[in-house]
């Protein structure tokens, strides 16, 4: 049994179990040996995820045939993809590992509603969002007043 907590009390499974991922190269034995080759498998598919993501967003809606202006465009894409990982990131839990279509769902595109009162601005959420705890954690992180480290 693969789940850990499924298993019961005294009932040790009867072959150990092993996982086994394949992957293939073309990278010489003798520069690289099996771990340190999977090690850079695994650093490959994240940026491929990145591509993915840039690929599917920003980048699929390319303004021009003008390279200055897709330049700029591909600039901004990028700025806003690390922004959204860093969002995640401050967010943390399962939200940090959340496709950015996921994060802007959840957490960028809410109904919200702005209103003025007071010379303040104060921002009314839905009363029964699911992800207002996120929501939150994101808004403390990026608005407060820094920690004080004494030293």
């Amino acid at each position: 049994e693969l789940n850990e907590t499924k298993r019961t009390a005294g009932q040790d499974p009867l072959f150990d179990l092993y996982r086994y991922h394949a992957f293939f190269t073309t990278i010489d034995r003798d520069r690289f040996d099996t771990v340190a080759a999977d090690q850079m498998h695994r650093k490959h598919a994240i940026i491929e995820q990145i591509n993915a993501e840039l690929k599917n967003g920003a980048l699929a809606h390319m303004p021009s045939g003008v390279f200055n202006a897709n330049a700029a465009w591909v600039a901004i894409a990028a700025i806003t993809h690390n922004l959204m990982r860093a969002a995640a990131g401050l967010i943390g839990g399962r939200m940090s590992k959340v496709r950015a279509q996921t994060l802007r769902t959840r957490i960028i595109s809410i109904p919200a509603r702005i209103a003025h009162r007071a010379r303040k601005l104060i921002l009314h959420l839905p009363t029964k969002w699911p992800w207002a705890t996120d929501f939150a954690r994101l808004w403390q992180a990026a608005l407060s007043p820094p920690r004080t480290v004494l030293s």
